[in-house]
């Protein structure tokens, strides 16, 4: 039977497109079955008309089954496309000595290499990494500057036993991946490092120009030796001579030449020139143990450079010396300069391309006939080696090391001459000598500062009293003012001392510096007078600043004196006439990472810049123009604190100053102070007065008072100006003292304690009193600094009074701390 006309051709090839992914036989037995189909239908109804329907609905549904399939693969497809590869990822970036990381916008890890899971292992993702807390910080950093700019600047970050640099990019179609990489930190030796040239490349540059070298330990056992020693010793450059004895390679005759032991007098005879590579600093011990460079020459190689006639040998070992970190320079038998490498001139500090005549002209006035002595000595008498302790011209404050050895066989050439290059070390030193000098002269001055408060205290309060049955009139009223006024001089004295020593009490307030310089303008022209221009400049949207305003305004009026001060001595006195110029700068995190500082952490900061014509400050003096009672004014003209206190207030407030010389845009050196203060990020503070409750009590009935004060005089004064005030004062000497008298009495409004006192302190009876009465005002009184007490104080709710105060003072003090605390329920009331 003939199938019928009207079924689509096309069918078959419909039925076997639906099927993509399998073989020709499966797409046979499909087509074969749709036809038995077909064929079945055409039997069983016999009308062709239906028979072709029908085909041609299998065709339509085959059809619509191969472009599901179709359209179903294509977003498979895409998704396989756009999905990372991270097998391929880890395969690329596997590296041994570097790891890497892939870390999403939630700093999750999403890819690492095998390096970086050793390392860090797989359950810490970057920023956040097993390191110590001032790296983490870094790498906290390199991330939002990773995300923020695309990329940042690659930071060192360490743990307990290694450390590593760290770099990170943004990476993705969108952006979405933060690549990180680490790279080990190796730390050489310098003598591993000096053990690898020799027995390297430079060691054969050493035997091509007939010098053997060998590095040998204070136990005199070889730790490396280039290939002509270890061919000459031991016949093979590849012999390991590692342990071996030294002195056991060389052999010495009759006539003390030196020869290498397995060729004996058949080989050239050799010079032996020991180079000791002992610390400056180390002990004549310690030096006669450390390290040292042998280097054997034969015996007939001469230095035309040094008055011999092999020109080509010398040129080859002065160009071999040049390249060697160790200071070395070599003289005649008169001491006359023939040679010296660059590490020598930088260490002995020569500037100029020529060498000065003697080694003698580098030393200070008083070590010129010693080192003279010593060369002479070493290039006249058998050969040997030493060192000297000589200053340098260039730092005469720190005497150096200088090695001499007697070296023999290299024609005119007598003595080497070795230096080594301390001025890294020198300056780190210094820097902690200064550190640490001015740490004590910060915890004598605040000591100092705290028992003159005590005196000052008793000496004003005892004034204000005389001043109450005194009037104007009377002939005693002037005196006593005189004594107040130097005793409040005195205090202001103290207050700088603690300034210096950062011990102060601040009343920090959020502000904008030029509102400040604003403030004191007006006394700033009083101050320069009408020779000395001032002038102000301040940049726009300035960040503000939290710092005290009234100290502040005294770091602003020491500076204008410094500056006014320094013109007049530049100029010839009161009538020098001169520029002082105070501007205020916008610092941005970039601005300070681009100055690549290692003081001041990267962050915003506004900046108080005060630059002067008055001529500069003198080089030497730069390090320790913030010590205390250092000036470079006439006797009598300066007491050395003003410099020092800013020092203080401006690092006490959080911030960095720094000074150097500059010129101006007319030409006039002068000195300019830059003080950097962190911009405060915080919220802006309300109005304290506008928040402050409206309620006020009645104390004037007066109130209970137990005064806890060791100082006998302070304790005098404080009742009598409290007793006046109309209170009920219950006095005790220490803390054992106010607990008895607190468990005998009724009960008291308020504790005012001194906070230092032998026996038990003030904060140890308070929270003793406050177990029987929670709310007990408490109003401490010292002399150190409050930010410094509120630290070590574990006292909720207290109230502080700094040392010196007047009877007014300390009388203001007591009634604001009872309003502070309430109507205050008497015990037992």
């Amino acid at each position: 039977m003939k199938l019928p006309s009207a079924m689509p051709k096309a069918l078959p090839d419909v039925i076997a497109g639906a099927m993509p992914g399998r073989g020709g036989m499966e797409a046979a037995l499909v087509v074969g079955a749709a036809l038995l189909s077909i064929l079945a239908f055409h039997l069983f109804i016999g009308k062709a008309a239906a028979t072709a329907a029908f085909a041609a609905g299998l065709g339509l549904i085959a059809a619509i089954g191969w472009l599901s399939q179709r359209r179903g693969a294509a977003p498979d497809t895409a998704d396989a496309a756009q999905e990372p590869d991270w097998a391929a990822t880890v395969a690329a970036t596997a590296q041994p000595d570097r790891a890497v990381a892939i870390t999403d916008r939630a700093n999750r890890l999403v890819c690492a290499n095998a390096t970086f899971e050793l390392w860090f292992g797989s359950s810490h993702a970057p920023p956040h990494l097993p390191v110590d807390g001032a790296s983490g910080e870094k790498l906290a950093r390199a991330a939002r500057a990773g995300w923020r700019d695309g990329t940042a600047e690659p930071v060192k970050i360490a743990d307990e036993d290694r450390s590593w640099t760290a770099d990170v990019v943004r990476a993705g179609r969108r952006d979405e991946y933060l690549v990180w990489r680490f790279a080990p930190i190796v730390r050489e030796e310098p003598l591993l490092q000096l053990g690898k040239a020799v027995a390297g490349d430079f060691g054969r540059m050493l035997s091509a120009a007939g010098i053997e070298a060998a590095l040998v330990g204070g136990d005199g056992a070889i730790r490396a030796v280039n290939p002509g020693f270890a061919r000459r010793a031991a016949g093979d450059v590849k012999a390991r001579m590692t342990g071996q004895d030294f002195v056991a390679q060389l052999r010495a005759d009759d006539r003390e030449r030196i020869y290498f032991a397995r060729e004996g007098r058949k080989g050239p005879p050799q010079t032996l020139v020991q180079i000791p590579l002992a610390d400056p600093a180390a002990t004549a011990e310690q030096a006669a143990t450390a390290p040292s460079v042998m280097l054997l020459l034969d015996a007939g190689i001469g230095l035309g450079g040094w008055g011999g006639d092999a020109q080509g040998h010398a040129q080859q070992l002065e160009a071999l010396l040049e390249q060697l970190p160790l200071g070395l320079a070599m003289t005649d038998r008169d001491g006359h300069f023939l040679f010296a490498n660059p590490a020598f001139r930088r260490a002995a500090g020569i500037s100029g391309p020529s060498l000065p005549p003697y080694p003698s002209d580098l030393v200070i006035r008083a070590d010129k006939t010693a080192i003279s002595d010593a060369v002479r000595r070493y290039g006249k008498g058998p050969a040997s080696s030493g060192d000297i302790a000589v200053r340098l011209a260039s730092q005469p404050d720190d005497p150096v090391s200088l090695g001499l050895a007697g070296v023999r066989g290299l024609g005119e050439a007598a003595v080497m001459v070795s230096l080594a290059d301390t001025s890294e070390e020198t300056r780190l030193k210094r820097q902690v000598a200064q550190a640490t000098k001015m740490q004590a002269v910060g915890q004598l001055a605040g000591g100092v500062a705290h028992d003159f408060n005590n005196v000052l205290t008793a000496i004003i309060g005892y004034c204000d009293l005389m001043l109450l049955r005194h009037t104007p009139g009377d002939s005693d009223y002037d005196d006593i003012q005189q004594i107040k006024a130097n005793s409040n001089r005195a205090a202001s004295l103290t207050r700088q001392l603690l300034a210096f020593s950062r011990q102060q009490t601040l009343r920090p307030e959020v502000l904008q510096l030029p509102d400040v310089i604003s403030e004191v303008s007006q006394l700033l022209k009083r101050l320069m007078g009408a020779k000395i221009t001032l002038k102000t400049h301040h940049d726009r949207d300035l960040g503000p600043v939290r710092a005290d305003p009234r100290q502040l305004e005294q770091v602003i009026v020491n500076l204008a004196v410094n500056a006014r001060d320094a013109i007049q001595q530049a100029g010839g006195g009161e009538t020098a006439s001169g520029t002082l110029t105070f501007a205020t700068r916008r610092v941005r995190a970039t601005d300070i990472q681009r100055m690549r500082s290692e003081i001041i952490p990267a962050g915003n900061y506004t900046a108080l810049i005060a630059q002067d014509t008055g001529g500069g400050i003198p080089q030497a003096s730069l390090p320790k123009i913030f010590e205390p009672f250092f000036t470079t004014k006439e006797q009598g003209k300066g007491t050395g604190l003003g410099l020092s206190t800013v020092y203080g207030i401006v690092k006490q407030s959080g911030g960095f100053i720094f000074a150097d010389n500059v010129t101006d845009a007319d030409g006039r050196r002068g000195a300019r102070f830059s003080i950097y203060l962190p911009v405060y990020e915080g919220d802006m503070p309300e109005d304290a007065e506008a928040d402050a409750s409206d309620e006020s009590h009645d104390w004037s009935r007066g109130a209970r008072i137990l005064l806890v004060e060791d100082e006998d005089m302070v304790r005098a004064v404080a009742e009598r100006a409290l007793a006046r005030a109309g209170h009920t004062v219950t006095t005790a000497a220490d803390g054992e003292e106010g607990l008895a008298a607190y468990a005998k009495g009724e009960g008291f409004d308020i504790v005012v304690s001194d906070v230092v006192m032998p026996g038990m302190d003030g904060p140890t009876m308070v929270k003793a009193l406050r177990k029987q009465q929670g709310d007990l005002p408490v109003l401490f009184m010292s002399g150190y600094a409050e930010e410094q007490l509120r630290e070590e104080i574990d006292v909720a709710n207290m109230h502080f009074l700094a040392k010196p105060f007047s009877v007014q003072q300390i009388g203001d003090a007591v009634t604001k701390a009872l309003n502070a605390s309430g109507p205050g329920a008497r015990k037992g009331a």
